[in-house]
């Protein structure tokens, strides 16, 4: 609820808001309506299971060990969720520790690994729309074919992210213009606006 608000969403309309919020430990998914929540699922995969999936790939394919901090660079630098004519070309060193010598070593890796190395958490991620879209009832359904599916979050980073998951629903995605401060920036308008702040804690 805090994420739609703080991207703008009009929660309080009887119309249907689809929001995906993808976190460092989880990724919540909402529909809302009338200032209550119609529909939320909450998945323990998000960036820090992402992360975890390059440095598991590393290890299994390459013998190499890195660090947490260097999958998220690695995530930043080349990461994409879905194919395209820029993304294709990117390569990164990579510098760790060799699992057989145990001595530094560096390899370069490319874009379309990292996609190959990330692709099971974001498949639980598309899961998770996919089972909120399942269970929208029809008349929220309609609204959010119109108005689209909103990603916050430092998830909704993620190259090509959007384009993914339009790809496998078929409806508009739209990332939030400051998808990382949603969350803070919803919460603070719930105590600008107390008023709006009750409303929404009968639902809870």
């Amino acid at each position: 609820m805090a994420a739609a608000m703080g991207v703008g969403l009009p929660i309080t309309e009887p119309s249907g808001n689809m929001i995906v919020d993808i976190g460092g430990g989880t990724t919540e998914v909402a529909v809302i309506s009338l200032s209550g929540i119609v529909y939320c699922n909450s998945v323990r995969v998000a960036g820090d299971k992402i992360d975890d999936a390059i440095v598991q790939y590393l290890k299994r394919k390459f013998n190499l060990l890195i660090g947490e901090r260097t999958a998220e660079t690695i995530k930043i630098a080349i990461g994409s969720a879905y194919p395209d004519s820029d993304s294709e070309e990117l390569t990164m060193e990579v510098k760790g520790r060799d699992l057989v010598g145990g001595i530094p070593k560096t390899l370069e890796i490319s874009a379309k690994e990292v996609r190959e190395a990330i692709s099971e958490p974001l498949n639980a991620i598309i899961d998770a729309i996919r089972v909120a879209l399942e269970r929208t009832p029809p008349e929220l359904a309609s609204d959010i074919v119109d108005k689209g599916i909103v990603i916050s979050g430092g998830g909704a980073l993620l190259r090509n992210l959007d384009v993914l998951i339009k790809e496998v629903t078929r409806l508009p995605v739209i990332i939030a213009e400051r998808p990382l401060t949603a969350v803070v920036e919803g919460a603070g308008k719930t105590l600008d606006e107390l008023s709006l702040l009750k409303e929404i804690s009968t639902y809870f």
